[in-house]
């Protein structure tokens, strides 16, 4: 059976679906498989590159494929399955938003992601990436691209590179060029990584350069009703109750990332630009109006410059991280859009 998503009236039933329906047969069977592509990819700022793209694909083999996209730590592994129980970097959208009876959830790993490929990379190019790895599945469309900070725009990409491939779009805390005042923050985090590689000491430098960036995912209203404690003098310094959760998140970092993986990437975030013009889908753009990294002004200019753009505006005191913390609130977003995708299957409402 073609893994592409139906796009003809005739297909649909006469009760119009629902991607994200409650009510959803309990014994659909649950498939989940990884695999490597091998691809020639012309990079936009690297020339031809010869790459294996890593991709996993979860959900029942006749049912709709949506993409996944998270931030540059995100990676294939989206939610937890019978084949692959341990939890996904978007695990809370497991049920919430995203039903693996309903749907089959595509992701992959961030080209530049295992640090293998120390060259300029742009959001085109994982736009590009995805693309590959559809031909090598055959899916030849995909019904919603869900994509959040980073994956926003590596999906504002696809949908203007790949057009005809993608239903819908929701674009959560990703904009179609980095803002000045964040590229000018990553560009520390990335001077504090050659500080690191020119002290002989490259974990140091990433995990400050992690700290760095988690001050810009997070709100000093968060901070302020978690860490408010005195500060404590401990061996001749003192110390401010944020550092023990700044340094455990960068710790977890280090382990897992490699300088190279984190510059490339980062990088790839500030090289990103992308026409609103030429993103023809059907977007909802997402605003979190703490988010000191994506501010709401720059996700509200976009939605106006898109053909078919929607903005909407949350709350929430962990600002950019709220695709990751606030679940009910992103569960909605991505149930709306996935019953959009279906509506525009079987012709619109009835």
């Amino acid at each position: 059976m073609s893994l592409a998503f139906a796009e003809t009236p005739a297909a649909c039933p006469a009760s119009r679906p629902s991607f994200s329906a409650a009510d959803a047969a309990a014994d659909a069977a649950v498939d989940a498989r990884r695999g490597r592509v091998p691809a020639r990819l012309r990079l936009r700022h690297a020339g031809e590159r010869e790459l294996a793209i890593a991709w996993e694909l979860a959900g029942p083999a006749d049912a709709p494929v949506v993409i996944a996209a998270g931030g540059i730590s995100a990676h294939r592994h989206v939610v937890s399955s019978e084949t692959f129980p341990e939890a996904g970097w978007w695990e809370g959208q497991n049920g919430a938003g995203l039903d693996l009876r309903r749907v089959r959830v595509l992701a992959i790993d961030w080209l530049g992601a295992d640090g293998a490929l120390d060259a300029v990379i742009d959001s085109a190019d994982q736009a590009d990436a995805l693309a590959a790895v559809l031909d090598a599945l055959g899916i030849a469309r995909v019904a919603a691209f869900l994509g959040s900070s980073y994956g926003a725009m590596v999906g504002l990409q696809f949908a203007a590179r790949h057009p005809r491939r993608v239903g819908r779009l929701l674009a959560i805390s990703g904009a179609h060029r980095a803002h000045p005042f964040a590229s000018a923050w990553r560009a520390l985090q990335r001077q504090a990584v050659a500080l690191g590689q020119l002290q002989c000491d490259e974990a140091q430098g990433l995990a400050l350069a992690r700290q760095l960036a988690m001050l810009s995912y997070r709100t000093p209203e968060e901070f302020a009703e978690r860490f408010d404690d005195a500060p404590a003098v401990a061996h001749g310094r003192v110390r401010v109750a944020a550092e023990d959760y700044l340094e455990h998140c960068a710790a977890a970092w280090v382990a897992r990332t490699s300088p190279v993986a984190f510059l490339r990437l980062s990088e790839s975030i500030d090289l990103h630009r992308v026409d609103p013009a030429a993103v023809a889908v059907p977007t909802t753009v997402v605003a979190i109006e703490e988010d000191r990294l994506v501010p709401q002004d720059d996700l509200a200019a976009l939605a106006a410059a898109l053909p078919q753009g929607a903005l909407r505006v949350l709350r929430s005191k962990v600002g950019h991280d709220a695709f990751l913390v606030e679940t009910a609130a992103i569960a909605a977003l991505v149930k709306e859009t996935l019953d959009g995708a279906a509506l525009d299957v079987c012709g619109g409402a009835a």
